[in-house]
């Protein structure tokens, strides 16, 4: 789909420790990148915001992975990842899609900042598509739609299980499980096999459940932002 008119959103955490272990974090390096792929390939014009700006925080940096090795080396995300723009700054109304990526960061910070729920409020009422992958989907914790209901309420979710959480050790960590806080605001939570790929599209919301997601959960959101041209912007 080259030459596609259209913009895609990144949006990360600023988060750059695992609560009060000291330990690093931020988003996952390869989500950020193989989502930036799947869109710049499909035409799509990249952005990357942040929860505070600036430059964020990555974790599980690979520099021997292609798709990390090709985003690193484009001059375009390197300004970019430079100096992100925080997302109170940013236009809801201007791209097709806003993806927010995932790493363990970003369940610490993205469900309780208002500036991201609104703006992935006023997107999704904009016809954007709203992808998220991983830990993701806890930008969705706090997003409410113009008549008070939760985005999530109704539709069908996936991201990090509680299975996958216990598998790398960070249940007593993690402020909250993800997937039972995403059933709390009414989501129907599906999910596969730890660690295995897997997407779900509901309608216009893609979410996918681990960092092995990721490149579906990008192309089912192209799929779905240029179904009808008007969507893209």
């Amino acid at each position: 789909m080259t030459g596609f008119d259209g913009t895609a959103l990144l949006v990360l955490t600023s988060n750059g420790v695992l609560g009060d272990t000291g330990r690093p974090t931020g988003a996952y390096a390869a989500e950020v990148a193989e989502s930036w792929q799947v869109f710049a390939s499909a035409g799509f014009r990249v952005e990357v915001a942040s929860i505070q700006g600036g430059r964020p925080p990555l974790e599980a940096v690979d520099t021997t992975d292609p798709a990390q090795q090709a985003f690193f080396a484009d001059d375009a995300m390197t300004a970019a990842m430079a100096a992100t723009r925080p997302v109170c700054e940013v236009d809801p109304t201007a791209y097709g899609i806003v993806f927010t990526a995932g790493g363990h960061g970003a369940v610490w910070d993205l469900p309780y900042d208002e500036d991201l729920a609104a703006l992935l409020r006023d997107a999704y009422e904009h016809d954007a598509v709203i992808a998220a992958v991983c830990h993701g989907p806890a930008a969705l914790l706090g997003a409410r739609l113009s008549n008070g209901e939760y985005l999530v309420a109704g539709r069908k979710v996936a991201c990090f299980t509680n299975d996958e959480e216990r598998a790398v050790g960070m249940t007593s960590v993690v402020p909250f499980l993800l997937a039972d806080e995403l059933v709390k605001r009414g989501a129907k939570h599906h999910a596969v096999g730890p660690f295995l790929p897997h997407v779900v599209v509901d309608g216009r919301l893609v979410t996918g459940q681990n960092p092995a997601s990721t490149e579906l959960v990008a192309k089912q959101a192209v799929a779905a932002a240029t179904a009808t041209g008007d969507r893209c912007r």
